[in-house]
């Protein structure tokens, strides 16, 4: 009888550690800021008002097949730049911001473009933990594009994760350049 005691308390108490131990919402970070205000404020008008706020919501953005385009935006295709992670890391560095904030100052200019933001990896780490990091890599980018005023439904993303490497070698140096986010413009 005490057995059968002993063994409810350490069913009951493990259930209420992990209940107590769940998180109920999810934690902004410290180092992250809030995308700057838009630096071309020529088409629109200038907010004043600050006093209400509304919460970022995760937005799902449906994965269509898009096809690449060839023609009439090769200058954006040229123009949009790649941003850059640190080992083990989806979060954005100063340099990624002030590159995304570039990139949607040219988003703006030419707004009907859809963008493919392709998420990738460097090679160490299994295949499947490589395909979770760039996609975390690639929303991480696209969301701060979103706050930015890019529209959600121009963009789409996907991992790669360790598949398609810019540099083939095998140091630190070519795995800084595999650990990116590629920006593709797609046809409508």
């Amino acid at each position: 009888m005490k057995r059968q005691a002993a063994g409810y308390l350490v069913v009951l108490g493990c259930a209420m550690l992990a209940a107590g131990g769940c998180a109920k919402k999810e934690m902004v970070k410290q180092d992250e800021s809030i995308a700057p205000l838009a630096t071309s404020a020529v088409n629109a008008p200038a907010k004043t008002d600050t006093t209400k706020t509304m919460p970022v919501k995760e937005q799902h953005v449906k994965q269509e097949p898009l096809k690449e385009t060839s023609a009439g935006t090769e200058q954006l295709k040229e123009a949009l730049n790649s941003i850059y992670f640190d080992f083990d890391r989806y979060n954005l560095s100063e340099a990624s911001r002030a590159t995304l904030v570039n990139d949607a100052n040219l988003l703006r200019k030419d707004s009907s473009e859809k963008i493919k933001i392709e998420g990738n990896c460097d090679e160490r780490g299994s295949d499947e933990y490589n395909l979770a990091l760039g996609e975390k890599r690639a929303r991480a980018a696209m969301q701060y594009l979103v706050t930015m005023g890019i529209p959600a439904d121009h963009l789409t993303v996907i991992s790669y994760g360790k598949e398609k490497p810019a540099d083939p070698g095998h140091d630190e140096a070519a795995w800084a350049k595999n650990r990116r986010d590629d920006f593709v413009v797609l046809s409508k």
